[in-house]
């Protein structure tokens, strides 16, 4: 075979691989324009007459945004009084003192659902995680554990909730509880995963000097992760806050609850007022818990105010599923 000929076949080969390449991609994108339409007819998009309602969107927009104004300079100061004036009547970020209402007011049950649920789970998540971790508990018997922590993540917080109705109804206390539940299974994952990376010097310098179990497990693994799993906790502690506003929206109190009654009584007014307030109760608890992250671990960069805004629908979207 010539060298012109070799020439020849290896670009019949890059041409047909091309085409091959665009007929499978060709494909892919018809399966997929596929399954989107009938993701969509699925879901009723296409019967939901959306152009019919768009008016009154734009209406329920002007209730959101009552600082907006129709001329220049297109921004009314007056309306950010509307805000302040539900936020004071409804005590969402101040109850003051000797009142029934909590002294942060309604944010205060919001972060005091997140709080209290996190150290109520962190015994059992730090139990399941140390007997989740094959360093611990020899296989196949550490996946006992994690076979039960991965259960626990597999069922979402809000259902969680729903589960222990009976137990308490709809309340803040259910809500805890199922926050706390959930951290077993998340915060406990990530501490076996820490486990899973530790240093073995530490550990045979224990057993070489006659040291037990525990002793080795104490001195020579949890003395490695000790900064790990306070900034895990942190950091689980972010998302409780974020999931304690969707648990209140299906009554578990706090601003979630308040968000879901202004909702429901269509104060858009009223409902913007509640988003901001939670916007800077998770904005603050982030700010908090990343400071103190940073200062825990090397290299850990804290992210800006912009950033943290930036991701907050994101991280709320991702809280409402966990």
């Amino acid at each position: 075979m010539s060298y012109d000929e070799s020439i020849r076949e290896r670009y019949e080969a890059i041409v047909l691989a091309r085409r091959v390449k665009a007929l499978v991609m060709g494909l892919g994108l018809l399966v997929l324009g596929g399954v989107f339409y009938y993701a969509l007819t699925s879901v009723g998009f296409f019967a939901a007459n959306i152009p019919e309602y768009f008016p009154n969107f734009l209406n329920a927009l002007r209730d959101f945004f009552p600082f907006l104004a129709p001329s220049f300079p297109f921004v009314d100061p007056t309306g950010f009084l509307d805000y302040w004036a539900f936020i004071d009547e409804r005590n969402l970020i101040w109850g003051g003192i000797g009142g029934d209402t909590p002294l942060l007011g309604e944010a205060g049950i919001t972060l005091a659902m997140g709080f209290a649920g996190t150290v109520m789970g962190f015994p059992l998540a730090l139990l399941f995680g140390i007997l989740g971790s094959g360093r611990v508990t020899p296989f196949p018997f550490n996946f006992i554990f994690r076979g039960l922590m991965s259960s626990i993540r597999a069922i979402p917080a809000l259902v969680w909730g729903l589960i222990y109705i009976p137990l308490g109804g709809i309340g803040p206390v259910t809500a805890t509880l199922a926050i706390a539940t959930d951290t077993i299974g998340n915060l406990g994952r990530l501490f076996t995963d820490e486990l899973e990376e530790i240093e073995d010097g530490p550990i045979e310098a224990m057993e070489t000097t006659g040291a037990n179990k525990p002793q080795t497990i104490t001195f020579g693994m949890l003395s490695q992760v000790t900064t790990p799993f306070i900034a895990w906790t942190l950091y689980i502690f972010e998302i409780n806050v974020r999931i304690a506003v969707s648990l209140g929206i299906i009554g578990g109190g706090g601003l979630g609850n308040v968000l879901s009654v202004q909702q429901g009584l269509f104060a858009f007014t009223n409902m913007m007022a509640t988003i901001l307030v939670i916007l800077v109760l998770i904005i603050s608890v982030e700010i908090f818990s990343q400071r103190i992250r940073s200062a825990l671990r090397e290299g850990d960069e804290a992210q800006g105010i912009v950033a943290l805004l930036m991701g907050f629908p994101q991280r709320m979207a991702e809280a409402a599923l966990k």
